[in-house]
């Protein structure tokens, strides 16, 4: 359901974009937040955080095994060989992420959850910043209602937790990519809210040096003890320097030696693979490991996921990348294994498939700056230190990629 009157696109994001808050309403010359709103209903709102509060159970519960595991079982699941000694270190007393978001298709059989994105998520800036604005102008209510206060308590306790290990914490620091636009808005969004005496640099100027991680500062190096880093880990791995000294690698041994703290912690990494969903559902078919309880949140909000094909001439399907990332490498099929819609990326071919259970995302329309238009809706809702909290709307194809529609919402009255 969407409000009934227009608003002007650029005086809804020209303040956000002047304020330096939210300057991606646009990207790559293409329009990506939309200067209109879907109203959702309280009960609607209530059940996506339910469904986040209990999926976070599940994968919570699976982390202390995954991480006495042997070799074999973290390289099927796709973590990279350099990473094995990190993502095995353990923060105890603290949730698995800080900052994670579910993404859950809306069907008649109800909420199912597609991915966990629970290492490296975006559409933060939007969902607990940009929502607020965006509903004071049509006059609606925000499901997001002050949610941007999890954050800070969030991150203070994992700063507490890393303190209690002994790691040292006095320098603190955020990166991103200082090109990108949208990773720089969202980590620089998360450290004023994080309350952390943190200061943001670029992914670009850190350096490894003697065993220790810094930031350069013109000619100095300044020392970095605490990491918020809006990169995944996977793609640390492959990095190198301009010499071929894999850079890296070598910042994935201070993390294993504890001379790193990291945010989002290892676990998050862990989790991040879709492997895991099969790992999850394989338990799961087999009734072992989870309670019965369990066993129900799996069979109510999960997909049957598998490591192998076993949806051929039976159900339509989807296979994904383990740690692909906003639609990169899905290819949808139908139960007779013809390509029903295939991402045009160039990324994440090269890794190991997961096979999922397809099903189809509901159609919506939308107002464009070209009028309006039909697509399909995905639901991400974000856990914030273990708490349900935002909900985020993308309006795209089949797949839902990096440019698929950011979508405001509101509350019914």
């Amino acid at each position: 359901m969407t409000a009934p009157h227009n608003i002007d696109r650029e005086r809804l994001y020209g303040p956000l974009r002047t304020e330096g808050v939210f300057t991606w309403d646009w990207m790559y010359g293409e329009e990506y937040a939309l200067a209109d709103i879907h109203l959702i209903t309280g009960s609607f709102r209530e059940e996506l955080a339910l469904a986040t509060k209990q999926l976070a159970v599940i994968f919570a519960k699976t982390v202390p095994v995954l991480q006495k595991a042997d070799d074999s079982l973290l390289l099927e699941l796709g973590v990279p060989q350099p990473a094995l000694r990190a993502v095995r270190t353990a923060i105890p007393q603290i949730p698995a992420t800080v900052v994670g978001r579910f993404d859950f298709a809306q069907t008649a059989e109800g909420l199912k959850m597609l991915e966990y994105n629970s290492d490296t998520p975006t559409g933060i800036v939007e969902a607990f910043c940009v929502n607020e604005h965006v509903c004071h102008a049509f006059g609606v209510n925000n499901p997001n209602q002050g949610m941007e206060k999890r954050f800070a308590p969030s991150f203070q306790n994992i700063l507490e937790a890393y303190k209690k290990l002994g790691y040292r914490t006095k320098h603190i620091w955020f990166s991103a990519l200082d090109w990108h636009e949208e990773d720089k808005g969202t980590t620089q969004y998360l450290l004023e809210k994080s309350g952390l005496p943190a200061r943001f640099a670029g992914l670009e100027q850190l350096r490894v040096f003697e065993d220790r991680l810094y930031v350069l500062e013109g000619e100095d190096l300044t020392p970095v003890d605490v990491l918020y880093r809006l990169h995944a880990l996977e793609k640390l791995a492959e990095e190198r320097d301009e010499d071929g000294y894999p850079t890296g690698e070598h910042v994935l041994q201070l993390i294993a030696d504890k001379k790193l703290a990291i945010i989002n912690p290892p676990s998050a990494f862990l989790l991040q693979s879709k492997a895991v969903q099969a790992l999850i559902w394989n338990l799961h078919e087999a009734g072992e490991f989870f309670s019965q309880e369990e066993h129900d949140i799996v069979a109510t909000y999960m997909l049957p996921t598998y490591f192998e094909n076993r949806f051929a001439g039976v159900a339509d399907y989807v296979t994904k990348p383990v740690f692909g990332r906003e639609g990169g490498g899905v290819v949808l099929f139908d139960a007779e294994g013809s390509v029903v819609e295939k991402d045009q990326e160039e990324f994440y071919w090269d890794q190991q498939m997961i096979y999922q259970k397809r099903v189809e995302l509901p159609v919506v329309t939308v107002r464009t700056s070209e009028g309006q238009r039909e697509g399909r809706l995905l639901w991400g809702s974000f856990l914030i230190g273990g708490e349900a909290s935002a909900i985020i709307a993308r309006v795209g194809g089949p797949i839902t990629n990096n440019m698929s529609y950011y979508l405001p919402v509101g509350l019914q009255e």
